[in-house]
C-alpha cells in the first residue's frame, strides 16, 4: 500500500480510447460538453502520430489527467520517444494537458501567437479549470512553446514529415494546422468543427478565408477540432461556412433593423439549431462577441 503511494498517479492513468485513423495516426475522439456545463477535460480530439524516430503528439487535452492517459496510449502502441507536443491553438481544452509529456523533454510547438496568448489567459484559464474540474485539476499548469510557428514548419518523425502552417487570426489569433503527408491526414484544430457547432473567439472573416485555404489542402481525411473524422474535408467545410455565413447576415440584418444584442441573440442563425450539438449555449456566445463588433462596421 505504502508503495502505491509513493508511484506516480501516471502510472495508473487508463490509457484513453484510440482510433487509428490511418496507419500510425491515431486519434481520441473528445465528449461533446459544454465548458460551463458537465465538462471533464476530455471535450477536443487529440491524438498522436508516430514515425519511423519518435512520436508527435497534436493537442494534449484539458487537464494533466487527460495528458497523462495520452501519453499511457502512446505507450501502448509505441516505445519511442516523444518528440513534439504541438498545440493547435490556445483554447483551455487543448493544451491543459502539456505537462503530461514533461518528463519527457518534447519540444514544445505552437503558433508564433501562442505564447502571448498562454500569458494573457492562463490565469484566468487555470482559475476556470479549478473551478471546473475541482480536485481533477490538480497539477494541470500551462506549458508554453518552446518553438514557434510564425508561417510553416516541418517536423521530421523519421520517414514521416508534418508540415505545420500558422493562420491569421481565424477561429483564435493562435490557429495552427498539421498535416501529415504519408498519410494525407489533416489536423485542422479548431478551425474545423464536425457535429459541435463552432465557436468563434477570433475574427469571423478571418475564418471563412481560413475555411477557403483549407480547401486547397489534398487530404485523404480531416481531423476536427470537435467531432467524426471526416474523408469528405470540402462537405464538412461547406457545413461550417454555412453556419458562419448565416450568423454574420442574420446579426448584421438585425443591427440594420435596430434590433438590440438582447433582441437578436435567440434568432441568429437559428435556422441553423437542428444541424449541430450544443447549439443554444454556444451560439448564445457567438453573438455576443459578434454583435459589438459588427455595430461598428
Amino acid at each position: 500500500m505504502l508503495l502505491a503511494l509513493l508511484v506516480s498517479p501516471a502510472l495508473y492513468a487508463a490509457p484513453l480510447a484510440m482510433e487509428e485513423v490511418a496507419p500510425g495516426v491515431f486519434v481520441h475522439r473528445g465528449a461533446h460538453e459544454d465548458l460551463d456545463e458537465g465538462y471533464h477535460g476530455d471535450i477536443c480530439n487529440i491524438g498522436f502520430v508516430v514515425g519511423a524516430k519518435g512520436v508527435a503528439i497534436v493537442d494534449s487535452g484539458g487537464s494533466l489527467a487527460t495528458g497523462q492517459r495520452l501519453r499511457e496510449a502512446v505507450r501502448k502502441v509505441t516505445d519511442l520517444p516523444i518528440l513534439y507536443v504541438i498545440n493547435t491553438h490556445v483554447h483551455p481544452d487543448h493544451i491543459f494537458g502539456n505537462a503530461a509529456f514533461l518528463e519527457d523533454k518534447p519540444v514544445f510547438v505552437g503558433h508564433a501567437n501562442l505564447a502571448a496568448a498562454m500569458d494573457a489567459r492562463g490565469e484566468a484559464y487555470l482559475r476556470n479549470l479549478n473551478a471546473w474540474l475541482g480536485d481533477a485539476a490538480k497539477g494541470s499548469v500551462i506549458v508554453k512553446p518552446s518553438q514557434s510557428v510564425a508561417d510553416t514548419l516541418e517536423l521530421d518523425l523519421g520517414e514521416r514529415v508534418l508540415l505545420l502552417t500558422a493562420f491569421p487570426t481565424a477561429h483564435t489569433n493562435t490557429d495552427l494546422t498539421v498535416f501529415d503527408r504519408a498519410s494525407a491526414t489533416l489536423w485542422t484544430g479548431d478551425l474545423l468543427f464536425v457535429e459541435r457547432v463552432p465557436s468563434l473567439d477570433g475574427d469571423i472573416a478571418g475564418w471563412l478565408a481560413a475555411i477557403e485555404k483549407l480547401r486547397g489542402v489534398s487530404a485523404l481525411r480531416a481531423i476536427p477540432g470537435h467531432g467524426a473524422v471526416v474523408a469528405d474535408i470540402n462537405l464538412a467545410l461547406s457545413d461550417e461556412q454555412r453556419y458562419l455565413e448565416t450568423l454574420l447576415a442574420d446579426i448584421r440584418a438585425a443591427i440594420k433593423q435596430g434590433k438590440s444584442m438582447e433582441q437578436t441573440i435567440d434568432s441568429a442563425a437559428a435556422s441553423e439549431r437542428e444541424h449541430w450539438v450544443l447549439f443554444d449555449a454556444v451560439n448564445r456566445r457567438n453573438v455576443n462577441l459578434l454583435f459589438p463588433k459588427l455595430e461598428w462596421e
